[in-house]
């Protein structure tokens, strides 16, 4: 059975904010839960929030005053936070005759349950996810363009190596992140016991693009990975040409040594 929240109050503010590598929900004991599969929790005087382990959090109904001391409680439990948090904010209203959906940058319900809540809370999340990650692999791509030019030159050096395994690594933890623990494309949990909101649940999806924009993150991590793996094989394989040279160097000199010991014998 769904609950109401918001009763008394048809539009409402919700905004969503990627905070960091994680949030420690095993640490929430003591805060009021509103239901789980996401986490939900109250927040201000009569606001609630939902909570997502990989490091999201989605407020909704509070006053700017409630938000801050909200997410000065949670800053503790927050790993590796965001010096500059991806934020998305929407209003949510009650629309009791139209279909549920979002227009004109509205999202429309028919209710505040707290089952379409967590729904809203999952989309809005997964959003602000991509977003932080659309941006940062925005800079790598563009930093990832020098490295495939120095394809022409020969001066490429061990910095550029070292920098090139940086963003292997950065590539391979965005895509540990994205597909291993936000499951952007998986849908939640919460369908399979309320499976009457999968239709709102698809909506919104669609709306926000989650699929299209995932997919085209693969797409850009893959590129990433091969340009720059490309690179760092093309580099290592002109190191080994060097050394055969120094090898070749060394014995020729090494003839020549034995062939003037022999002249100053002879």
């Amino acid at each position: 059975m769904q609950k109401n929240l918001f009763n008394n109050r048809d539009t409402l503010r919700a905004s969503a904010l990627f905070l960091g590598e994680e949030i420690k929900l095993q640490t929430l004991d003591h805060w009021n839960c509103l239901a789980t599969l996401p986490l939900m929790v109250t927040a201000g005087e009569h606001g609630c929030a939902v909570l997502l382990g990989y490091g999201a959090v989605v407020l909704f109904g509070l006053e700017p005053g409630e938000k801050v001391g909200f997410l000065t409680k949670l800053s503790p439990i927050v790993n590796d936070s965001f010096s500059d948090p991806e934020t998305e904010d929407v209003e949510v209203q009650i629309n009791l005759t139209g279909s549920e959906r979002v227009k004109d940058g509205r999202i429309f319900l028919h209710e505040f349950s707290i089952e379409r809540l967590q729904i809203v809370a999952d989309i809005l999340a997964k959003s602000v996810v991509l977003s932080h990650y659309e941006t940062s692999l925005a800079t790598v791509f563009d930093q990832i363009e020098p490295f495939a030019a120095s394809l022409q030159r020969e001066n490429r050096s061990r910095r550029q190596s070292r920098e090139l395994l940086r963003q292997l690594g950065t590539t391979l933890l965005v895509q540990h992140k994205i597909v291993g623990r936000v499951e952007i494309i998986d849908k939640p949990e919460l369908l399979w016991e309320s499976p009457q909101l999968e239709h709102l649940y698809q909506r919104l999806e669609d709306e926000y693009e989650i699929r299209e924009r995932h997919s085209a993150l693969e797409r850009k991590l893959d590129l990433i990975s091969q340009t720059a793996q490309t690179v760092l094989e093309f580099m290592q394989h002109s190191s080994s040409l060097r050394v055969e040279w120094y090898v070749v160097v060394l014995i020729v000199v090494e003839i020549l040594l034995s062939a003037y010991d022999i002249v100053l014998r002879s």
